[in-house]
C-alpha cells in the first residue's frame, strides 16, 4: 500500500540514487529462483506488441507480470522508435515506465521510470549466470559494442572478477578511444579499443556482445577453449555456432521463442531445445550443472525477462518510499 498518500511516481533522476549494481544481481538472481520455485505468474499472452509502420516506425510492448513472492503486480510498457537505421531502446527518450499495484486490492502504488532499471538488468541477469558458467580466473574481458548494454555490462563484471586486460571495440574509432581512455583511469587496468569484433573477441576469457546490429556480429570460430561468451542482443553470435558450444544457456525458451531472429534460428534448425543445456533458473536452483570443465565453451544468451523488471521497480518503489524520494499523484479516490 501506498500509506493512502496517493501514487508515487519515481521519476528517473531518483532511480540512479536507489539502485545500484550489485542490488540489480542479487534482485535478478533472487527472481530466477522465484522462476524455479514457481511463483511467478505471467500475463496470457506474456507480451503484447502495437507496431506501427506507415512512415512512423513506432513500436509498443507491454508486458505484465504477478509476483507472488514480494507481492507485487506491475505492468511494463515502453515505446521506442526503430526504422532500421535509428533504434532509440536504449535512449532517454523513448517510453518506459512501470507501473504496480497491490495485488490484494488492486489499488495503484506507484509508477516508476525504469530506464535506469532495464539498462542494469539487461546485463545483470546475464553476468549473474557466469556465477555457474564463468571462467575460474578471466584475465581478459572482450566487449563488442560499447553502449548503454556494453558499459553495464562492465559495471557488472568488475564486481565479480579483476581482468587484466580489456578489450573494446565499436562502429566509431573515436567513441572507442573515449571509452578506453575513461575506463583504463576509473579501473587502473589497460583498455585497449581494436578495430574489429574479431580482434576483440580472439583469446577473450569472457567476450559480451551488446551492439544493436540486426547482422551478425561475432562468429563461433573465434571463441577460445573455456571462454564464455555473452549475448545480449539479437544477433550477437551467429546462429550456425549455436549447435558447436559446450552449453548454451538462456534466461527463457518462452520469451526467447517470441523474438524473431531467435525462433527463426530454431525453425530453420540450426538450433533446438533439445540442445540447450539448461534456462538460467535451473542453474540458480541447483537443477542444471554449470561449467564442468575448464575448457567448455559456454554461451549466455539472454532477453530479458519481465519479472526481474517488476522486480526491480518494486524495489526502487519501497527505496524512495523509505527514504521520502519521489512525487506523490493523485488517486480518483
Amino acid at each position: 500500500m501506498s500509506e493512502n498518500k496517493g501514487v508515487l511516481f519515481v521519476p528517473y533522476k531518483d532511480t540512479l540514487g536507489l539502485l545500484n549494481v550489485e542490488d540489480a544481481m542479487r534482485l535478478c538472481e533472487q527472481v530466477y529462483a522465484m522462476h524455479a520455485r514457481g511463483s511467478v505468474v505471467l500475463s496470457n499472452p506474456p507480451s503484447f506488441k502495437l507496431d506501427v509502420a506507415d512512415g512512423f516506425n513506432n513500436h509498443w510492448h507491454v508486458k505484465s507480470v504477478f509476483l507472488k513472492d514480494i507481492p507485487t503486480t506491475g505492468v511494463r510498457i515502453y515505446n521506442y522508435f526503430d526504422d532500421g537505421v535509428r533504434n532509440t531502446v536504449g535512449g532517454l527518450g523513448c517510453t518506459r515506465y512501470i507501473v504496480l499495484s497491490d495485488p490484494h486490492s488492486g489499488e495503484p502504488v506507484a509508477i516508476v521510470d525504469e530506464h535506469w532499471s532495464y539498462a542494469i538488468r539487461s546485463t545483470a541477469a546475464a553476468t549473474v549466470a557466469c556465477k555457474w558458467v564463468g571462467p575460474k580466473n578471466p584475465k581478459i574481458l572482450g566487449l563488442v559494442g560499447i553502449g548503454t548494454m556494453g558499459t553495464n555490462t562492465l559495471r557488472c563484471l568488475s564486481t565479480m572478477y579483476k581482468f587484466d586486460e580489456i578489450r573494446c571495440t565499436s562502429r566509431q574509432p573515436q567513441t572507442r578511444a573515449a571509452f578506453a581512455h575513461k575506463w583504463s583511469q576509473a579501473l587502473g587496468i589497460p583498455v585497449i579499443p581494436k578495430d574489429s569484433a574479431e580482434e576483440v573477441v580472439r583469446g577473450a576469457d569472457i567476450a559480451v556482445g551488446g551492439t544493436t546490429s540486426g547482422d551478425v556480429v561475432s562468429r563461433e570460430p573465434w571463441l577460445k577453449p573455456g571462454c564464455t561468451f555473452i549475448s545480449l542482443a539479437r544477433r550477437e553470435l551467429d546462429p550456425a555456432g549455436w549447435s558447436k558450444m559446450d552449453k548454451v544457456v538462456i534466461d527463457s525458451w518462452e520469451f526467447n521463442m517470441l523474438q524473431r531472429e531467435f525462433k527463426r534460428m530454431v525453425d530453420g534448425g540450426l538450433f533446438s531445445r533439445e540442445q540447450l543445456h539448461g534456462e538460467i533458473q535451473e542453474l540458480v536452483a541447483g537443477e542444471k550443472r554449470g561449467r564442468e570443465r575448464d575448457d567448455e565453451r559456454i554461451l549466455i544468451h539472454t532477453t530479458g525477462l519481465v519479472s526481474q523488471d517488476v522486480a526491480l521497480a518494486h524495489f526502487l518503489y519501497r527505496n524512495a518510499l523509505q527514504q521520502g524520494l519521489g512525487i506523490w499523484l493523485p488517486t480518483a479516490h
